[in-house]
């Protein structure tokens, strides 16, 4: 190998896969190598025979599960927001020419031993039972408040600052319960934990008028997802890489990050070939994950996210009957610190045999037993066929990659969605690039 690359990309993960895309398509020339023999790294979409090799090594699949390929199961469960960041990268990229998108049936809260849905009308909000009459009214005050808000005219503000007044403020003001304020911070707003209330409005208010357009754009969920599984996002990147002149290596073992005197990065070491570049990006689990390499430390670990994937032979209880759904099951409500999420797909997305419903429950980890931890989530599935679980940790780089030009991205978080994802491809793009990630806006077609 002794041609030399603008970049060398270690991993096929979704955030790598997108950055490989991108770059090529800015006229970089992109080596990708992967130590897997599949596209998708950690956020892969697996089929039967893989998944059990995965948690099961040695055991084969039950042949009543059906076909291996009729199956393709996330091993991180997220789904995409209609008018999110992923969506604009998406439609920016053309790469929605490879993908087929259909809806997310319902988005689901846990509140006092009940599932409840999100109302997606206004019709809804006015009979859920989330709310009583006098707190639906406030709540519509509260909504109203945010859909008329405009920076540029002080009579929308009724005397709030959002980048001065906590959430708590805007929440007191308003009137709203504890509840409600638990059901629009984690349901809405998505928020893993309470930290957000103390802090300015301005980041609540910014994700909550994205979930209502979201909602509003295609009515049901503010949640599209891949037919075939999430596996497809970073297969689709990858495609967008080589038509742009990127060369992809799969199965390919990843022996050393190769440094110069100076401790900047030239190269990558596989077997007996050394390939040279002048930058590297790669997911945590190439550069140390927390052991020191070349007498710094890369990676440091943030915490842990626990999740189990469950086959079900039916739909979830009290969800309408949903072909597919989140829950969340605010941290409040179960005495945590950070909420419980469950993600369910089904055949009609073609990641499942027909019959088959599968449901991730998830959670970051906060005690010595992290199965139990998930176990509120588990109890709202009904009957679990077979279950796999899963103790990953969260990986965070701790240099900028300026140094060394070495620039690692951050494992997959315990957020429902990729918005966490996006940001950090942003941040990556700009440390490597030195200028901001700027994306057109455009529309993306789903199946109803």
């Amino acid at each position: 190998m002794d041609e030399e690359y603008d970049v060398v990309v270690l991993g096929t993960g979704l955030t790598e896969c997108i950055l490989s895309g991108l770059l090529s398509k800015e006229g970089k020339k992109v080596l990708h190598m992967d130590r897997n023999d599949y596209y998708g790294g950690d956020s892969a979409s697996l089929n039967l025979t893989q998944l059990y090799r995965k948690f099961r090594p040695g055991q084969e699949p039950p042949s009543e599960l059906g076909r291996d390929r009729d199956y393709a199961v996330d091993l991180v469960p997220k789904f995409i927001i209609a008018s999110g960041e992923l969506t604009q990268i998406l439609v920016h990229t053309d790469v929605t020419r490879y993908l087929e998108f259909k809806q997310i049936a319902g988005s689901f809260v846990y509140r006092e031993g009940k599932i409840s849905k999100v109302p997606s009308t206004e019709m809804e909000a006015v009979k859920s039972p989330l709310m009583g009459l006098f707190e639906k009214r406030r709540a519509k005050k509260f909504f109203e408040f945010l859909q008329n808000w405009k920076d540029e005219d002080p009579a929308t503000h009724q005397g709030i600052n959002l980048d001065k007044d906590s959430m708590k403020t805007v929440y007191e003001k308003f009137g709203l319960e504890p509840g409600t304020q638990d059901f629009i911070g984690h349901a809405m707003a998505l928020y893993l934990d309470d930290d957000y209330i103390t802090k300015p409005a301005r980041a609540t208010y910014s994700r909550i008028v994205l979930y209502t357009s979201s909602m509003a754009r295609y009515g049901k969920s503010p949640y599209i997802y891949p037919l075939y599984g999430l596996g497809e996002l970073p297969q689709s990147f990858a495609r967008l890489s080589a038509i742009y002149g990127g060369t992809y290596m799969l199965d390919k073992p990843i022996d050393e990050i190769v440094t110069d005197s100076q401790g900047k990065f030239v190269g990558v070491r596989s077997g007996n070939e050394t390939v040279k570049a002048k930058q590297v990006i790669g997911d945590p689990s190439y550069f140390g994950a927390g052991k020191q390499t070349e007498g710094k430390i890369r990676v440091v670990e943030e915490g842990k996210v626990v999740r189990a994937i469950c086959v079900l032979k039916h739909p979830i209880p009290d969800t309408d009957d949903s072909d597919s759904c989140q829950i969340i099951i605010p941290q409040n409500q179960v005495g945590r610190r950070n909420d419980i999420y469950i993600a369910m797909v089904s055949s009609t997305h073609n990641v499942c045999a027909k019959g088959v419903h599968i449901a991730i429950v998830s959670t970051i980890v906060e005690t010595d037993k992290p199965e139990l931890e998930i176990a509120p989530g588990l109890k709202l599935l009904g009957p679990i066929h077979d279950k796999f679980v899963s103790i990953s940790s969260v990986f965070t780089p701790t240099t900028t990659g300026h140094d060394d030009n070495v620039f690692i991205t951050r494992s997959y978080d315990a957020t429902s969605h990729f918005e966490t994802v996006v940001e950090d491809v942003q941040d990556v793009w700009k440390r490597v690039t030195g200028k901001d990630l700027v994306l057109e806006k455009k529309e993306v077609e789903v199946q109803a």
